[in-house]
C-alpha cells in the first residue's frame, strides 16, 4: 500500500463514482481504477462494490478507510513540519473563489496553507467568477479560483478541471424521462439561473444563444443551494455543472444530458495577477493533494 492508493481510496469512498474521484485526484479514470484493483489484489479482497450507478465501500473498504485518512493526514503533517522548519513565509495572501467549484476543496486547501505557513495572514472572499477576475486584474486579490475562460488575457491561469453542463429538472418534468434533451426541447420552459457575475450564467446564455433558444429566466439566485431548492419546488429547470447534480440538496432531481456535440464545458481555473503576493505560488503548490 502507498499514499497514492490511499488518496484514491478516500476519494472514491467519498465520491462513490470513478469519474468524480478521478477528477478530484487529477488522474485518469483508468489509472484510478487500476490503482484500486491493484490494492484489492494486494489485500486479497474487494474494497468496493461496483454497480452501473454507484460505487460503495465494502465492509473491508470501510475498515481500511479510517486508516487511509490517518496515513494521508500524517503525511501532510510531516510535509508541513519540514516546510515550517526550512521556509518561513509571512505577509498577506488575498484569496477569492466562486461557490461550489467542485474541482478543488477550498476549505481544505486554506487549512493546509495556514498550517504550513502560520505567519501568513489569509483574507478570503467569495464572489462570482467575473467579479473575481476583475479583482485579480486590478490587484485586489492575489489568487482566485474561477469558472470562466473569459477576460483572462492579463492574468496567469492554471486549469484545474472541467465538468459538462447538464439540465436539472424535477422528476415529473416533461423532459425528465428522456435521458438526453435536444436544445429545441428547452424552448418555452421556465429557467432558474445565477446572477450575471457567475460564470455559469454567461456560459448558459452563450450556449442557448448559439442554439437559438430564447430562455425565460424566472428566478435569479446567488447561491447554489437556493437554486436547487427552487428546482425542487417546480419553479423552473436549471443548466448546471454536472457535479452540482450530485449534491445532497439535488436528491430527487433528474439530471438530463445535453447534445454531445454542443454541451457547454464548465472550466475551473486558478488565476493570479501581476504582481501577486509571494505566498501565492505556495498556495498553488498545495493543489495536487486536495483536488
Amino acid at each position: 500500500m502507498d499514499l497514492r492508493q490511499m488518496e484514491y481510496l478516500v476519494a472514491l469512498a467519498d465520491e462513490q463514482q470513478f469519474t468524480r474521484a478521478a477528477a478530484i485526484c487529477n488522474v485518469s479514470q483508468s489509472g484510478l481504477s487500476a490503482a484500486i484493483r491493484g490494492l484489492e489484489d494486494e489485500l486479497g479482497t474487494a474494497l468496493f462494490s461496483r454497480t452501473t450507478r454507484r460505487v460503495q465501500p465494502t465492509d473491508a473498504g470501510l475498515a481500511l478507510l479510517p486508516h487511509a485518512r490517518q496515513l494521508l493526514a500524517g503525511a501532510t503533517a510531516g510535509r508541513d513540519a519540514v516546510v515550517r522548519a526550512t521556509r518561513e513565509l509571512s505577509g498577506h495572501l488575498r484569496v477569492g473563489a466562486e461557490q461550489c467549484l467542485g474541482i478543488v476543496d477550498l476549505p481544505v486547501l486554506l487549512e493546509q496553507f495556514r498550517r504550513r505557513y502560520p505567519l501568513v495572514d489569509i483574507h478570503f472572499t467569495q464572489a462570482g467568477s467575473h467579479d473575481l477576475v476583475t479583482q485579480v486584474r486590478e490587484g485586489e486579490l492575489d489568487v482566485a479560483f474561477v469558472a470562466t475562460t473569459e477576460h483572462l488575457s492579463l492574468v496567469s491561469r492554471t486549469e484545474l478541471g472541467r465538468w459538462p453542463v447538464v439540465l436539472l429538472c424535477p422528476p415529473d418534468h416533461p423532459v425528465a424521462s428522456s435521458g438526453q434533451v435536444d436544445w429545441a426541447d428547452l424552448r418555452d420552459h421556465d429557467f432558474i439561473d445565477f446572477q450575471e457575475s457567475w460564470a455559469v450564467r454567461s456560459l448558459n446564455d452563450a450556449a442557448c444563444d448559439a442554439q437559438g433558444v430564447v430562455r425565460r429566466v424566472r428566478c435569479t439566485v446567488n447561491d447554489v443551494h437556493t437554486l436547487l431548492h427552487l428546482v425542487q419546488r417546480g419553479l423552473g429547470v436549471a443548466l448546471v455543472p454536472e457535479h452540482v447534480a450530485s449534491k445532497p440538496d439535488a436528491a430527487g432531481l433528474v439530471s438530463v444530458r445535453l447534445p454531445a456535440g454542443s454541451t457547454p464545458q464548465w472550466v475551473v481555473s486558478a488565476i493570479t495577477g501581476s504582481p501577486a503576493a509571494a505566498s501565492a505560488p505556495r498556495l498553488l503548490e498545495l493543489l495536487d493533494p486536495v483536488r
